[in-house]
């Protein structure tokens, strides 16, 4: 029984594949990240906007501001300072970026992936199958009208007759992976020791027909009806699938005992595989050479039977794994530690060897290009032009390569491979690649299970006549013609006249005729990962001493902060994490009478002498610009509820005396821009003003309810340019529509259910995006169409499209019991709860990639629920909104905080209700806060669903955005203690992938353990480099050794110890252990280091191991290092710390692998090799042995239970020690 929280969902990406799942010209991207799905698609933006990926610029001096200077109120204008423009050079190139479709959380963990052509599917596109750990299959089609994966059958093979011998261990320990057929007819699932499950697939009879029909001798061709109608449903449909079965790989060939790898293989009319295995177990340590066999087996899904028609023996034993080509290459790639092989559908063999190892362990014939001195273990290689015979090759390191084949004729004669210089993009992947697919023609998705993946993308530099060839093609269009297209038009010409044979053509691409230039790289997009997590601890932001930042920060820093070592290889990194967002302050000043905010970018007036020039003025646009002014509404101390406006310029707030603003009119409810931002609106409770640009009243729109005499007061307004929705005490609406005259005029509601019923809450949605057109496809029609959605006190849904208010466009009923699938002809069943909804509002989530609405729900204790739209028009159905409108309900595990229980004084205050703010562009993101006690984001980007993410600190009582010159794309709030800030979202942080604050830094090193320096408040990380090993020349028994010569040494570990500032979070000190000492466990410890004045002092304990060879024992060593102040480097003051050594204790025997602090007289735990040892720390720079307790195997970790006498202990094999002690065993 296991109790624990997700913090965050894995990251880890282990499979890929690219699919048309969502329909049948969709280009998706399905991702596993272990127990998570996500499916993508792609969209390409211009590489001149895309700020994801601009290069890394050095930071620009922020503008120094006199924070002394103050305006007539007291407020600080420090974050208004100017700015410099900067100048971009135009990237006319585009980017290929993911948008995130759907994320499913599976219930198991994903070891492979295949898409299947079925006879049909409910999209029109691929069927997906799921192979599982545990031997279970899973065939999943998409469903378009519920936005999800539908699971159209499940395949267990958990049999007891499949388990083989008793010894052998369960299914999940072993390394099972999954095939499809490349013409979908089958899939196969190889799970066990020696099991292969074979999946078989219906294919439509057109495809099942033999192409061979000759009209001339077998007469006209019969015609057949079709047996179904496409995308259609049919009560007679069959299922998908035949019934599966089992092979047992032995019944199929005696020899094939010790299976490696499989594929399907292209270009065979029958289901064909290939299969590399060994008669023999395989085993570097018994020096075996040549041992493996390549088979290839023809399936017979109708009988279950099959047939050998090819085989290859006496390869090289390191091969692991096998790739099959389409044409024109065709056969099978073969993978070694040390090699390529290629095998022909004849069994022809063609190698290279890629290092001077390959010599050693093999006498198959090979190419030789040993001066690479390349390790294939654990790389990756994809298609990258195949019709040029050319693959890429992602080495186990992150280096990139191209794997180019020679072909003469229709058979290949040669393989070659050539790495990609670093200044063409060969070192940007940082780790090892688990998966590759290709999106498009330059595209590539490399997922990786140990660091970030990434969307990588390529071209080919074209020489000077290439380049003079473009130029005149395109000169006068502008165009950027790719060097690919302009060899397709003459690929075209050269079919039309037939004057060489198309097989003959990657072979004179190959031999330098066809395509040149060398191939260069560049990341498109990024997928964000923490994993795998080396080591972990909890730390604490830290700015410097008496510094500005540190005063502006205080009350929105975290106490505690999560520090962790992620990632392998050069992908190693500090990532920090925190729950909630720390937003980066720009100013702070006391605002304590301060309720709401309100910033608003508005046109001036056109003087009276242009007036025959003011369509200039109405059609100037003012995006992008500043904002201009800021309506603040305020409550002092005595309840009394004001209104005033400030002036936002360089110089800072300047309260405007001198326009016809009122302060006294009473309590702002909601404030915007009207009449293309001609007209300034102010909704108070009793009435709505509208304003010019330069605050002089227009309008005056009263509350007053002819008819009645009642003047029933505001309570919520929405506004969408030209229309304004007041939600009013008496449940009543109001709708205003501003003419071309900038004047306000009330709509009327010829609708009788509009006068009717009681409106609980409403708001406007400019509808850009198309999603709520009344018909299916009229997503050109009215790209700015303005609806109005509205909650009836009955808990249903009426959306209308202004400016029609005879009649709702789309009515649901039960809004307020939360279904999951809330349509127009939802129904509702007896006994569900309802919710008591406080708010609605239907706002735009993303980022500059990608937006599109949600409907967001609030309670009265602040809970959000979250619906996305889908339109779905199934077959038969009318097109209209009410047919075609699903809302789904997103996944939203944030819960509100509970408010903070206060005085009676504050009580009236701190009810006041704070409605949902949206706010459009705030760090580039498109995103609704929360306000009140629990103060929170709803924030998406391309590639995640919404998150809900608090932002630290207290409760607020009123926010908007702030964009000025000094504070760029920002937002400004008060919290309850009356403090207001304006402030930016942190940069280089990610807050929407995994739903918490990182910020990862890279080591570019491999790192392996961390610990946290609590008086200094560094951080120190151990890391290491990899060196080439050479035996010890001077071994007085091991005389060859001084003579040994390799050019292809191993590799060992060497520990490096870097201090890291945790004010700018850089490495400030490296500190190198000996040649061959690797770090093992490190530790901040508090330590006595005086036996005569007893003192105590925090330091930093590293445990380390040498190894320097198979024939010399491992010794340990303790290193203990202090932290301590120098001289910073000139113009860094976070410089000022250095590692300093004042201990090291050599174990002769064993590795030092577990470090703890234990007892109250400041020792230490180490476990040494099978030993667990009480060291204490004297004034000679040496560790006193105290106490030891044997142990019967390696120690993995040791922990102290404070002020208990008691630590556990805990190894690999056997399980957790639980071991008591004595301090004074003499007393």
């Amino acid at each position: 029984m296991q109790a624990y929280t997700e913090l965050a969902a894995p990251s880890a990406v282990t499979h890929s594949l690219t699919i048309a799942l969502t329909s049948t010209t969709a280009s998706n991207l399905v991702v596993a990240k272990g127990s998570l799905l996500q499916i993508f698609t792609t969209k390409a933006i211009s590489a001149e906007f895309d700020a994801q990926n601009q290069p890394a610029q050095p930071p620009k001096p922020e503008p120094e501001f006199d924070h002394r200077a103050h305006d007539d109120d007291g407020l600080e204008s420090s974050f208004l300072g100017g700015g410099e423009s900067m100048l971009v050079r135009t990237d006319r190139t585009n980017n290929t970026k993911l948008v995130l479709v759907a994320e499913l959380p599976l219930a198991g963990t994903v070891i492979g992936l295949a898409k299947i052509k079925t006879k049909h599917t409910k999209s029109g596109g691929e069927a997906l199958l799921l192979a599982y750990k545990a031997a279970k299959m899973c065939l999943c089609e998409w469903d378009p009208k519920k936005n999800t994966l539908e699971t159209l059958s499940i395949h267990y093979y958990e049999k007891d007759e499949l388990q083989g011998a008793p010894w052998e261990v369960a299914f999940d320990e072993y390394v099972n992976f999954l095939e499809a057929d490349p013409g979908s007819r089958c899939a196969a699932f190889q799970f066990g020791s020696r099991n292969i499950a074979i999946l078989p697939f219906r294919q439509a009879e057109e495809d099942l027909e033999m192409d061979d029909w000759d009209e001339d001798l077998d007469g006209p061709r019969p015609v057949k009806e079709p047996t179904a109608v496409a995308n259609g449903d049919s009560d007679t449909l069959e299922a998908a699938y035949t019934p599966s079965f089992v092979l047992r790989l032995p019944l199929l060939d005696p020899s094939l005992l010790h299976p490696v790898h499989l594929a399907f293989l292209h270009e065979y009319r029958e289901p064909t595989f290939g299969i590399l295995s060994s008669s023999q177990e395989r085993a570097h340590s018994l020096g075996q050479k040549d041992h493996l066999t390549y088979k290839v087996f023809t399936l017979d899904l109708q009988q279950r039977a099959s047939t050998t028609i090819l085989s290859v023996t006496d390869l090289p034993r390191d091969l692991y794994k096998m790739i099959a080509l389409p044409a024109p290459v065709g056969g099978a790639l073969l993978i070694g530690e040390n090699e390529l092989i290629h095998i022909d559908q004849s069994g022809k063999a063609n190698g290279v060897a890629v290092n001077s190892m390959a010599r050693q362990i093999t006498s198959f014939s090979l190419s030789d290009q040993a001066d690479l001195n390349l390790r294939l273990e654990g790389c990756t290689i994809e298609q990258l032009y195949i019709e040029n015979g050319e693959l890429l090759l992602i080495l186990n390191d992150g280096r990139l390569g191209i794997v180019s084949f020679r072909i003469d004729g229709r058979t290949v004669s040669g393989i070659s491979i050539k790495m990609i210089p670093v200044e063409n993009g060969g070192n940007l992947i940082k780790s090892r690649a688990s998966t590759a697919s290709k999106l498009g023609k330059n595209t590539f998705f490399v997922g990786s299970e140990t660091g970030d993946s990434v969307v990588l993308g390529w071209s080919r530099k074209m020489n000077q006549e290439k380049r003079r060839k473009t130029r005149l093609v395109d000169a006068d269009l502008g165009l950027d013609v790719d060097e690919l297209d302009l060899e397709d038009y003459d690929d075209e010409d050269d079919d039309l006249y037939g004057t060489e044979s198309t097989a003959a053509k990657p072979a004179q691409a190959l031999n330098g005729a066809g395509k040149s230039g060398e191939l260069s790289f560049r990341i498109h997009d990024t997928l964000l990962s923490i994993a795998p997590i080396r080591d972990l601890t909890s730390g604490k932001a830290a700015f410097l001493p008496d510094s500005e930042e540190a005063t502006l920060s205080k009350g929105v820093v975290s106490d505690l902060q999560l520090a962790c070592l992620v990632g392998r290889g050069n992908a190693g990194s500090l990532a920090i994490l925190n729950r909630h967002i720390q937003p980066k302050i720009i100013g702070r000043f006391e605002f304590p009478e301060a309720r709401g905010f309100w910033t608003m970018c508005v046109k001036k007036p056109v003087p009276k002498s242009l007036g025959g020039n003011v369509t200039v003025g109405n059609d100037y646009e003012t995006f992008g610009q500043h904002d201009k002014y800021m309506i603040v509404a305020k409550v002092d101390l005595d309840g009394y509820e004001t209104s005033d406006v400030y002036a936002l310029t360089a110089a800072g707030f300047e309260t405007l005396k001198e326009t016809e603003f009122d302060p006294a009119a009473g309590f702002t409810v909601e404030a915007g821009t009207m009449g293309k931002q001609m007209r300034v609106i102010q909704v108070l409770k009793s009435e709505v003003r509208s304003y010019d640009g330069d605050l002089g009243l227009t309008q005056i729109l009263p509350m007053l309810d002819e008819e009645t005499g009642a003047e029933p007061r505001v309570i919520s307004a929405s506004i969408a340019d030209p229309y304004l929705l007041l939600i009013r005490d008496d449940s009543s609406v109001l709708i205003a529509q501003i003419d071309s005259n900038n004047e306000l005029e009330e709509v009327d509601k010829t609708d009788s259910m509009l006068q009717s019923t009681k409106w609980h809450a409403g708001c406007l949605y400019t509808d850009t995006k198309g999603v709520f057109q009344p018909s299916v496809g009229d997503k050109g029609a009215d790209t700015s169409k303005i609806m109005m959605f509205l909650l009836s006190s009955t808990g249903a849904l009426h959306v209308y499209a202004l400016p029609d208010l005879s009649k709702p466009v789309y009515v649901a009923e039960g809004l307020c019991y939360i279904p999951p699938y809330l349509s127009a002809d939802y129904t509702l069943r007896r006994g569900l709860a309802r919710e008591n909804l406080r708010e609605l509002l239907v706002a735009d989530l993303g980022d500059t990639v990608s937006q599109s609405p949600y409907l967001i729900l609030r309670n009265q204790t602040d809970d959000l629920t979250i619906y996305e739209p889908l339109r779905y028009q199934a077959e038969g159905a009318e097109p209209t909104l009410s047919a075609t409108l699903t809302f789904k309900k997103a996944s939203n595990a944030a819960l509100a905080t509970s408010p903070v229980e206060t005085s009676q004084d504050d009580a009236v205050q701190q009810s006041r209700f704070v409605p949902l703010r949206p706010c459009a562009n705030v760090n580039g993101y498109s995103t609704v806060f929360l306000p009140g006690p629990s103060p929170s984001f709803i924030i998406k980007s391309s590639k995640s669903i919404p998150r809900v993410i608090g932002l630290q600190g207290l409760g607020v009582r009123g926010m908007s955005t702030f964009h000025t010159e000094g504070c760029d794309r920002g937002f400004i709030y008060a919290d309850d203690e009356g403090i207001a800030r304006v402030t930016q979202l942190p940069s280089e942080t990610n807050f929407t992938e995994l739903g918490i604050s990182v910020k990862k830094v890279p080591l570019d090193s491999d790192v392996c353990g961390l610990a946290y320096h609590q008086p200094t408040g560094t951080y120190i990380a151990g890391c290491t480099t990899n060196e080439p090993f050479e035996l010890p020349r001077d071994d007085d028994y091991h005389k060859e050794w001084a003579k040994e010569t390799l050019t292809f040494p191993p590799t060992m570990p060497r520990g490096v110890l870097k201090l890291i500032s945790p004010i700018s979070l850089t490495v400030i000190h490296d500190q190198e252990l000996e040649s061959c000492e690797s770090i093992e466990c490190m530790k901040t410890l508090q330590l006595e280091v005086s036996e005569e004045t007893k003192e105590r002092r925090f330091l930093l304990t590293v445990g380390t191991a040498l190894s320097k060879g198979e024939d010399l024992p491992i010794r340990g060593r303790v290193h203990v290092f202090d932290i301590v102040t120098v001289i910073p480097e000139p113009g860094k003051p976070e410089t000022n710390k250095r590692l300093k050594a004042i201990a090291r204790e050599d174990i002769p025997r064993g590795g030092v692998t577990a470090i703890s602090e234990i007892g109250t007289q400041g020792l230490m735990l180490v476990a040494q090799g099978q030993k667990c040892m009480v060291r204490g720390l004297k004034e000679d720079g040496s560790l006193l042995p105290v106490a030891f307790l044997d142990m019967s195997c390696h120690v993995a970790s040791a922990r102290e239970l404070p002020r208990t006498g008691l630590c556990v202990m805990a190894d690999a094999f056997k399980g957790v020690w639980f071991a008591g002690y004595t301090e004074e065993p003499y007393t």
